[in-house]
């Protein structure tokens, strides 16, 4: 009885995930078609799978590989392909220098230097993650900064409490730090893209950080205290501030990096100047695959075990999701059904728009969500004043990167997963908390402010 009581509760989970599925596709079939519905009840499975751990985080995001296939959504060949997406690329080269910099333990220096300037308290701590993680992610890529202060936020403390609050700063700190400029993040590109393709009026670099900075400030206020809370009485024993020397392969270790940041901001400042830049994903590769030239990296073959390749599945399953969002046509049904928004006071559309963009990314790359909600909501951008329209799309496109509850919903969500050490249904908690500060935020300050700074 004792092993049959065991055996269910293994899969209790798994069950749990199933009736879930069920019942979104049994109700999706009143609005929907068969596919679309079957699709619906999938991802509620695999979102379902991924919070309560019922598989292992990796073996979940490999399911879309045989699930949509099996339910006709979409058929292997066009499945596949989006578990070798370029971004991919991007991320191994970044995790490389990510274990190099710990293999060497160059993360003490970062992180006693970076302690230095704030309160050695583990609120003091968060708010210096966050702060930092969100300046940098403003000019350069937040996902590569993630990859960069990921070592730095695991070495801070052996108290898990801790370590998991810090992950969660460096990540949520780049996502609320990468809409501060047109360059921080790429649905913010998605959208200045679609407004030049539609002929509409472009928004300038410094009229963009100019109408994001209420909504950062803010969030750099708000989201370091939510995450301080519960932990404020926990030790900070062993975090020091004394800065210590740097050994030989520290220093060259050093170097390149700093040779990798000062490539990373001539390179993004060149497409703005002069209209042209090297690929990031090749330049980020390119770095990781140094790490392993004798004499001048630091890595060997064996030290790759410690890649998380659960994460680059897990981006796979994203962008299978958004594909097949595509092309079961679920994508335009869901704008169609929409269509009631129009009819809101601006207010409440801001509301909507930012509480619907938010929580569907969770379960696909805000990239992909962007690509696929911006065309939407541009159907009802149309018929409003082109200013109102305009702003519809910017809440649309900020409520993309204001996603904090899943891994899958941004890259910096992705990275600090890959650690290993964060329950997703911590971070669901805690993101579900974040998501609904940034939403009612973005909703105020466009509606409020926006229209002014226009």
């Amino acid at each position: 009885m004792k092993n049959t009581d065991s055996f269910f509760n293994a899969y209790l989970p798994i069950i749990y995930a199933i009736a879930i599925g069920l019942i979104f596709s049994t109700l999706s079939i009143f609005a929907f078609s068969l596919t679309q519905s079957a699709l619906i009840g999938l991802v509620a499975f695999l979102v379902t799978l991924w919070t309560n751990e019922g598989l292992p985080l990796g073996i979940v995001s490999l399911l879309p590989i045989i699930l949509f296939p099996s339910f006709g959504i979409l058929d292997l060949n066009h499945t596949v392909p989006n578990y070798s997406k370029s971004i991919i690329f991007l991320f191994l080269g970044g995790f490389m220098l990510a274990i190099a910099i710990e293999k060497v333990k160059l993360h003490e220096y970062f992180s006693a230097k970076l302690l230095s300037f704030f309160p050695n308290t583990p609120t003091g701590i968060i708010y210096a993650l966050a702060i930092t993680s969100a300046l940098l992610s403003s000019i350069l890529s937040n996902t590569t900064i993630t990859l960069l202060l990921m070592p730095i936020a695991l070495f801070l403390s052996e108290n898990i409490k801790l370590k998991i609050r810090f992950l969660l700063a460096t990540a949520y700190g780049a996502s609320v730090g990468g809409i501060l400029t047109p360059i921080g993040t790429p649905p913010n590109l998605i959208l200045l893209g679609f407004l030049e393709d539609k002929g509409l009026e472009s928004i300038e670099f410094g009229q963009w950080v100019y109408m994001m900075l209420p909504i950062v400030s803010i969030m750099l206020i708000v989201i370091p205290w939510l995450l301080s809370m519960g932990i404020k009485n926990e030790s900070v024993d062993g975090i020091g501030k004394k800065i210590p020397e740097l050994n030989n392969k520290q220093k060259r270790l050093y170097i390149i990096m700093g040779i990798l940041s000062l490539i990373l901001i001539l390179n993004t400042f060149s497409k703005q100047l002069m209209g042209f830049s090297l690929n990031e994903k090749i330049i980020l590769l390119s770095f990781g695959l140094l790490m392993f030239l004798p004499k001048i990296g630091f890595l060997e073959w064996k030290d790759t075990r410690n890649l998380p390749y659960e994460i680059i599945f897990l981006f796979g399953a994203g962008f299978s999701i958004a594909k097949a969002f595509g092309s079961t046509g679920l994508a335009s049904e869901i704008a169609h059904k929409l269509n009631f928004i129009s009819d809101m006071p601006l207010f409440w559309m801001f509301l909507l728009v930012a509480f619907v963009v938010a929580f569907s990314t969770e379960v696909t790359s805000n990239t992909a969500l962007t690509s696929i909600a911006i065309p939407i909501f541009y159907e009802f951008a149309k018929n409003m004043p082109q200013e109102q329209g305009i702003l519809l799309l910017m809440v649309a496109t900020i409520s993309a990167s204001y996603a904090f509850m899943l891994p899958i919903a941004t890259p910096p969500n992705a990275i600090i997963m890959s650690s290993r050490v964060i329950p997703i249904k911590e971070m669901a908690n805690i993101g579900f908390k974040a998501n609904l500060i940034g939403i009612l935020l973005v909703a105020v300050i466009a509606y409020s402010l926006w229209g002014l700074m226009l």
